[in-house]
């Protein structure tokens, strides 16, 4: 992936109970290697979606580069290229940025 690049995610989700109910899915991000210190697991998306017993739904999330920026030591926006760990739920995918 490079800078202008835009990452889609998409992870689907089902009810496997017998109630209807709604359901929070979150996008989750992490940092290999940065120049400073980051946390290790930083909100970037949320979506909430209700579903009925047995219904599934398609939750799409983007990652651009202001996604993926962060403020630097010189106190400014900074995108770094490096390793990236995108987490939802106990789904997870590793990405380069060039």
């Amino acid at each position: 992936m490079h800078v202008r690049d835009t990452l889609r995610i998409e992870v689907t989700v089902t009810n496997t109970g017998s109630v209807a109910g709604k359901e929070v899915v979150q996008l989750y991000l992490h940092d290999d290697y940065s120049s400073i210190s980051r946390p290790v697991r930083q909100l970037k998306g949320f979506s909430k979606v209700y579903l009925e017993p047995g219904q599934k739904k398609t939750v799409q999330f983007t990652l651009t580069a202001p996604s993926l920026s962060f403020i630097g030591q010189m106190n400014r926006r900074i995108v770094e290229p490096g390793g990236f760990h995108v987490m939802i739920e106990k789904l997870s995918a590793d990405f380069l940025l060039e």
